[in-house]
């Protein structure tokens, strides 16, 4: 649920990070992006599937 934690979103953040766009931190993106987009949309997922 995160953007950390695989070498290609490590480029993709410092590359960002260079060029001075604002880039969420991990505990802002997961408050921001995360618990309130991702878990609702996988919750729904899952109930589908069931």
């Amino acid at each position: 649920m995160t953007y950390i934690g695989n070498a290609p979103n490590f480029m993709v953040k410092n590359i960002a990070t260079q060029a001075k766009v604002e880039m969420p931190g991990f505990l802002e993106y997961i408050y921001t992006y995360s618990l309130p987009v991702l878990i609702p949309f996988f919750a729904l997922i899952m109930v589908a599937v069931l």
